[in-house]
């Protein structure tokens, strides 16, 4: 292998602008609620519950009262030029897709008393309520009212304002809801510490976290609510609580990976850090061609190869491919000279040395992590979408897949007919599969020690399409569930929260397996009247 210069993330996993925000941008870090059910007029939403399509049956919300004990700002869609403005910007989450939302307000909460009179306000005044950290979330719920997500229009609580980060001299880190991965990142390496989790750096820990977690240091640390010690939350009643092993440990156990948005609104987290690794990567691209021999070569070594290196392996057609692209990327946290003995088992069942190879020895954690955001050579503070930022939202579909069995011959050909079948879809960028290893750190703990379930599988799959901003949904929602489908013989009905999709069938058990019993239960107990209503909730 050559030592050449680590393609960024947007380079390795995506060409298109758009598909920055899909393949490993993940997090449910936005999820909706909503008030009492009003008696008329009721808005089915897409495979879960419905909301009320009413406000105050007595009259308009008392926005005014909301305002005046705020921190932060509530902007309303009133008729000023310069409030149009903020309102406009502030509504849209990370995918255009969810843009003609039209929310009732947005709160942006500047401490976590804002949080608990948002949550008392709209039990009070019968709002339905969107909940946004990241805004990342597949379905659009934190929109707030987007067509075509089953939500009525919302008053929106953006947490993105609570955003501090400190390390504590014994490497806890206390993060704010709000605060993007980036933006962790930074503050960490600035620490000398590390923490696993995603790499697409608009992502909002929150979200990440509340679903399991899963990134480029999962095998060698564990998931990102492994991490986790501790989470300050407010609940349907107002209260703001503290939940970790010795406070409501319930609650703590179903905030590690039991999704975002059923419980409470997170206000900020605590999680046990890990020195910052030395860590040298490697990027593979092998000839279409051998693409089944790679996939089956991948399924059988990735899982179990040594805990400190990660894997994800991506097929990848659409109208950017003349064909479609196969490739690995890897992370390796233990000495670069071992790195190539790592990958010989592969290399060997493949039969087929890759095309390309990138390796780069003994990175830090923080251009490594940079690396795989698409920033290397992006300020930090620059390293996101919106108003200064440097990033471009895409357009995007998704949906999951959490295997526990390997394909067979036909499972692997039904897996390439997908990816080849990206390419007849119109308008369809790029789409089709990535598969990131589990095993390692995660496979350590039981399946019932956290909400998060999947302990045993071997791998995250996601069905990913990027398409132009504005365009109809549609046709790239049926590709990808249409890949999901095909694949359900095969994997059958496992699923990540964290890429939600309202079409999954019996999702709770999809997402949580045998957790989800004793999700329901603390959920009737923390939020009995089910003010945080989100479609395919327990």
């Amino acid at each position: 292998m050559s030592d050449q210069p680590l393609p960024s993330r947007r380079q390795l996993l995506l060409v298109s602008a758009a598909a920055l925000l899909t393949a490993g941008c993940e997090g449910r870090a936005s999820a909706p609620s909503s008030a009492p059910q009003s008696p008329s007029g009721p808005v089915p939403s897409s495979g879960g519950p419905v909301q009320s399509s009413a406000t105050n049956a007595a009259g308009p919300p008392d926005w005014p009262s909301l305002a005046s004990g705020l921190k932060g700002t509530l902007t309303l869609p009133d008729s000023s030029a310069e409030n149009a403005d903020r309102y406009n910007s502030l509504r849209l989450t990370e995918n255009p897709r969810f843009d003609a939302a039209m929310p009732l307000a947005v709160l942006s909460a500047a401490a976590e008393e804002d949080v608990a009179a948002a949550v008392q306000f709209a039990v009070r005044e019968r709002v339905p309520l969107a909940v946004r950290s990241g805004g990342h979330g597949y379905r659009g719920y934190s929109a707030g009212g987007a067509p075509g997500t089953g939500i009525a229009p919302s008053l929106v609580l953006d947490t993105r304002p609570l955003a501090g980060i400190t390390v504590a001299a014994d490497g806890t880190a206390t993060i704010g809801a709000g605060a993007s991965l980036v933006s962790v990142y930074a503050a960490l390496a600035n620490a000398g510490r590390a923490l696993a989790a995603g790499s697409c750096p608009t992502v909002g820990i929150t979200g990440l976290a509340l679903g399991g977690g899963v990134g480029v240091l999962t095998r060698a640390y564990g998931l990102t609510c492994d991490a986790l010690t501790g989470v300050r939350l407010v609940t349907a009643d107002g209260r703001i609580r503290t939940a970790d092993a010795n406070n409501e440990p319930d609650l703590f156990w179903a905030c590690r990976g039991g999704g975002g948005g059923l419980l409470g609104v997170v206000t900020s987290l605590s999680f046990a850090t890990q020195p910052a690794p030395v860590i040298s990567t490697v990027y593979l691209q092998w000839d279409y061609a051998v693409a089944a021999a790679v996939i089956q070569a991948w399924q059988n070594w990735a899982p179990q190869a040594d805990t400190r290196l990660w894997s994800t392996l991506k097929l990848l057609g659409g109208s950017n491919h003349a064909e479609p692209l196969v490739q690995l990327s890897g992370t390796w946290t233990g000495p670069a000279a071992e790195l190539d003995a790592q990958f010989a088992p592969l290399h060997a069942a493949v039969g087929s040395y890759p095309l390309l190879t990138r390796p780069v020895l003994n990175r830090s954690y923080l251009d490594v992590m940079l690396g795989y955001a698409g920033c290397a050579s992006t300020p930090v503070d620059q390293c996101h979408t919106g108003t200064g930022g440097a990033l471009q939202r895409g357009a995007f579909s998704g949906t999951s897949h959490v295997p526990y069995r390997m394909l067979d011959a036909g499972g692997v050909a039904a897996l390439l007919a997908r990816v080849q079948a990206a390419s007849a879809v119109p308008g369809l960028v790029e789409g089709g599969v990535s598969l990131d290893a589990l095993g390692g750190a995660v496979a350590k703990a039981a399946p019932d020690a956290t909400a998060f379930v999947h302990r045993q599988a071997l791998a995250t799959v996601q069905y990913t399409a990027t398409y132009a901003s504005g365009v109809d949904p549609a046709p790239f929602d049926a590709y990808v569930r249409g890949s999901r489908a095909a694949m359900v013989p095969s994997w059958g009905n496992g699923a990540y929260v964290n890429y939600a999709d309202a079409s999954i069938p019996d999702s709770a058990a999809a997402y949580f397996g045998v957790n989800a019993g004793r999700l329901k239960e603390i959920k009737a107990t923390v939020d009995p009247d089910n003010l945080f209503n989100l479609p395919q909730g327990y």
